[in-house]
């Protein structure tokens, strides 16, 4: 099983497929499975933006160290 599929709750999905007996009910539940899609997708999206920030903020303090310090022509002289 994927990291995606275990954050579905397949048992409570079926639970709710069984109970959806009439139109109304049906489209509850497939507004409902569209809602959590939509903030699965935002909640992957702010963690892939925060990733990108990290990365980034290393990359700058990592730089501005590096540079600092002398460093990348010690490494460039091998």
């Amino acid at each position: 099983m994927s990291e995606h599929e275990a954050n579905y709750d397949y048992q409570r999905y079926r639970q709710l497929l069984s109970e959806a007996v009439d139109e109304t009910s049906r489209l509850r539940l497939i507004s409902l499975l569209i809602t959590e899609k939509a903030r699965d997708r935002l909640e992957a999206q702010r963690a892939s933006d925060r990733s990108a920030m990290t990365a980034e903020t290393v990359a700058k303090v990592l730089g501005t160290k590096l540079s600092g310090n002398g460093w990348r022509e010690q490494f460039q002289r091998g």
